[in-house]
C-alpha cells in the first residue's frame, strides 16, 4: 500500500507541474497572475502556425574563393618586394590560382621557396614560358568555402537578432544554402534588406578617462559612445552585458582583414584567434599599435564589442592575435565573427515564401480539431470496449497529453503543424500500449488466474513488447530530428517527448488503478 500511495503522489505532482507549465502558453494566460505568466517558459508557435517568412539563400562560395585568391596575390607581391626578389608581375588566374612571371632561374627558385615558406596553401607550382602558376590546394579551397558560408550565417544571425524576431530558425542546408525562418514577421521587405547587408567590423580605441557606467548615467564625453559586450556566463548560462566607453573614430575596418582563424598557443596549450591583415591594413595596424602602446583596442562588430585586448607593443608584419582564456568553441565563434566583415560572399535569395497569419490560424484550428476529434473517438472506444479499465486508460491518455504539453512548455519548444501530428500519434501509441497490456491481462484471466495475479502477469509479459515498440519509434524520431528541417524537427520533438511520457503513464499510471482494485478493495473480478 505504501508503494501505491507514493505512486499516486508522484502522478499528482507531475500533473500539477505540467498544468502550471502549460497554462501560460494558452489564452488563459491573460487571466493568470503576472508572476506566473511572465516567468514560465512558453510553447512557441512555428512559422506554419503563426505566419512569417521562409527564405532559402544561396552563398556564392566561388566568389569567396576568388576574392581570397585576389588578396593572396596582393600579399604575395608585397612579400616579394619586401624580400627584394626579382619578379615580373603577379596576377590572379581563374578562381583559385596565382601566376608570377620571373626573369631568370635564380629568381624562379627564390619565388618558389618564398611561397613555400610564407604561403603554405598552394600545391607544387607548374612552370611554363617564364611564368610560375600556383594553385590553391583542395583543402584550402574547401576551408574558404566553409568559412564563407559560416560567415554569412553569423552575419545574418547578428542582423536578425537585432531585428527582434522571436525564435528564428537559421541553419545550413546542402553544400551552399542557408534556410531562414522568421515566425511572426510583420515587415518582410525590411527583413530582406537587413539580411542582404554586410556586417561592419571596426577597430577602435577605448576611452579610459571615464568609467563606462558613469558615462551611461551622465552621458558620454564628446567623440565617444558607450557600447556593450554580450556574453553567456559559463556557470549559469545567463546573458551578461559589459559596458565600454569607446571612441567614435574608426582606426581600421574589416575590409583590411584578410584572414582570422583559430590556433593553439604552444606554451599554454590554449586556443587563440590569429589575425592576418592585407598590406595596407598591416601598415595601418602597425602605426596604430606603435602609437597606442598600453591602451586597449576594442574590436567592434555591428556595434557590439567582441573583445578589448591591451596593446602591449607595436605589431608589425600584418599579423596579430587575440587571446584571453577562450575555449576552442569560443575562439572559433570569434574567428567567424571577425571574418564576417572581412570575407563577404554574395548571398542570393533563391526562395522567398511568406506565410500569412490567417493561414497559420486556419492550420491551428484544423490541427486542434483533428487532435480533439481523434482523442474523443479513442476515449469513447476504450471506455466502451474495456469498460472501467478503459476509463483508466482514458485517464492515462489525458495525463499523457497534459504532461507532454507541460514538458514542451518547460523546454520552450516550437510547436509546428507536424508537431501537432506528433501529439496525435502519441495518443495512438498510448492507446496501443494499454491495449497490449489489457489483452495480456484478459488472457491471464481466461487462464484462471486471480485478478491480482493476472494484472501482474499481464504487465510483466507486455513489458518488453511495449518497450520495443517505443524504443524503435524513438530511434526513428531521433533520425528525423538529426536530418530533418524545422517542421520535421518539431514533429520529432513532440513525438520523442510523448513516447517517453507514454511509457511512464502506461506502465505506472494504469498500474496504480489495478493495484488499488486488487490490494485495497480486494476486487474479485476486473471490469475489462
Amino acid at each position: 500500500m505504501r508503494s501505491i500511495f507514493w505512486r499516486i503522489v508522484m502522478l499528482a505532482g507531475f500533473t500539477v507541474i505540467a498544468i502550471v507549465l502549460f497554462l501560460p502558453s494558452t489564452p488563459i494566460s491573460k487571466n493568470l497572475p503576472s508572476f506566473w505568466s511572465n516567468n514560465i517558459p512558453k510553447i512557441v508557435l512555428g512559422l506554419d502556425l503563426q505566419g512569417g517568412m521562409h527564405l532559402v539563400l544561396s552563398v556564392d562560395q566561388e566568389k569567396a574563393v576568388d576574392n581570397h585568391t585576389l588578396r593572396l596575390a596582393s600579399s604575395i607581391e608585397d612579400e616579394l618586394k619586401r624580400k627584394n626578389i626579382s619578379y615580373g608581375a603577379v596576377s590572379k588566374a581563374g578562381v583559385s590560382a596565382v601566376t608570377i612571371t620571373y626573369p631568370d632561374e635564380s629568381s624562379r627558385n627564390a619565388i618558389s621557396q618564398m611561397i613555400s615558406d610564407s604561403f603554405g596553401v598552394f600545391d607544387a607550382p607548374s612552370a611554363a614560358d617564364g611564368k610560375l602558376a600556383f594553385n590553391l590546394n583542395n583543402s584550402e579551397v574547401e576551408r574558404i568555402k566553409d568559412w564563407a558560408r559560416s560567415q554569412a550565417l553569423e552575419t545574418i544571425r547578428n542582423r536578425i537578432d537585432k531585428f527582434g524576431v522571436a525564435e528564428p530558425v537559421i541553419q545550413k542546408q546542402g553544400e551552399n544554402e542557408l534556410v531562414i525562418q522568421l515566425p511572426g514577421l510583420k515587415d518582410p521587405q525590411r527583413a530582406i534588406q537587413l539580411i542582404g547587408k554586410t556586417a561592419v567590423l571596426e577597430f577602435r580605441l577605448l576611452d579610459e578617462s571615464m568609467d563606462a557606467q558613469k558615462a551611461l548615467a551622465t552621458g558620454a564625453p564628446p567623440g565617444t559612445e558607450v557600447l556593450f559586450q554580450q556574453s553567456a556566463s559559463k556557470e549559469t548560462g545567463a546573458l551578461q552585458k559589459v559596458a565600454y566607453l569607446v571612441r567614435k573614430e574608426t582606426l581600421l575596418t574589416g575590409d583590411s582583414l584578410s584572414d582570422a582563424r583559430v590556433a593553439i598557443d604552444s606554451q599554454y596549450n590554449e586556443p587563440y584567434v590569429a589575425l592576418t591583415f592585407d598590406a595596407n591594413g598591416a601598415r595601418i595596424f602597425e602605426r596604430v599599435t606603435s602609437q597606442n602602446v598600453g591602451k586597449r583596442l576594442a574590436i567592434v562588430l555591428d556595434g557590439n564589442v567582441h573583445s578589448a585586448p591591451q596593446i602591449r607593443e607595436a605589431i608589425a608584419g600584418g599579423k596579430a592575435q587575440i587571446s584571453g582564456g577562450f575555449t576552442y568553441e569560443e575562439a572559433t565563434d570569434l574567428a567567424i565573427v571577425l571574418r564576417a566583415g572581412a570575407l563577404p560572399a554574395p548571398v542570393n535569395i533563391i526562395q522567398n515564401v511568406t506565410v500569412g497569419p490567417t493561414l497559420g490560424a486556419d492550420s491551428i484550428k484544423a490541427g486542434v480539431r483533428a487532435a480533439v476529434l481523434g482523442a474523443l473517438l479513442v476515449l469513447v472506444f476504450m471506455a466502451i470496449y474495456y469498460k472501467i479499465s478503459g476509463l483508466a486508460a482514458d485517464f492515462a491518455i489525458l495525463l499523457n497529453i497534459t504532461m507532454l504539453l507541460g514538458a514542451m512548455a518547460w523546454l520552450n519548444s516550437t510547436l509546428t503543424l507536424p508537431g501537432i501530428a506528433g501529439i496525435i500519434l502519441t495518443i495512438g501509441m498510448g492507446v496501443d500500449s494499454n491495449v497490449l497490456i489489457f489483452e495480456r491481462i484478459k488472457e491471464e484471466l481466461r487462464a484462471g488466474r486471480t485478478p491480482r495475479s493476472a494484472v501482474n502477469a499481464g504487465y510483466d509479459h507486455a513489458w518488453w513488447t511495449v518497450i520495443d515498440s517505443h524504443v524503435t519509434t524513438l530511434i526513428t524520431a531521433a533520425v528525423l530530428f538529426q536530418f530533418g528541417s524545422g517542421p520535421i524537427k518539431g514533429f520529432a520533438v513532440s513525438l520523442s517527448i510523448g513516447i517517453l511520457i507514454n511509457l511512464f503513464t502506461a506502465l505506472v499510471g494504469t498500474k496504480v488503478f489495478f493495484d488499488l482494485q486488487s490490494e485495497k478493495f480486494r476486487a474479485k473480478r476486473l471490469s475489462i
